[in-house]
């Protein structure tokens, strides 16, 4: 089940990536089509232009979706996987932070990280009894 977690962060780690190399790309070709048209400074400002209105397009589109659904969710999920699959569902920033930290206390100190792992998936035990 760990393992799986850990393939998933590092695929979403890598398109991420991916992702950010795609839109500076993309960033820098429209910027230097621009500027065969236009002077350098009106292409940088068009481009700045034209990438702030993508990105507020996005956040209108993501909230328009987030406040359309109304989601039902449980009181406490009950695994470790679960756990993270919420935290990155909710937040996915702190969720990308997370597993950053996760990572690198597993790399230098994995009984450190085995503890951490069974505090989280340890059941609740009931009253105590005397």
């Amino acid at each position: 089940m760990a393992r799986n977690l850990v393939r998933k962060a590092v695929a979403a780690a890598a398109a991420a990536g991916a992702a950010l190399v795609a839109v500076l790309a993309f960033g820098a070709t429209v910027f230097y089509a621009l500027q065969m048209v236009v002077p350098p400074l009106a292409a940088a400002a068009l481009t700045f232009l034209l990438f702030a209105l993508a990105s507020l397009v996005i956040v209108l589109v993501f909230l328009a979706r987030d406040s359309a659904e109304i989601i039902e969710e449980d009181d406490e999920p009950a695994g470790l996987g679960q756990r993270a699959y919420t935290l990155f569902r909710q937040r996915p920033i702190l969720g990308t932070i997370a597993a950053l930290a996760g990572g690198w206390i597993f790399l230098r100190n994995p009984a450190l990280a085995t503890m951490v792992a069974a505090a989280f998936t340890e059941k609740p035990h009931g009253g105590r009894r005397r």
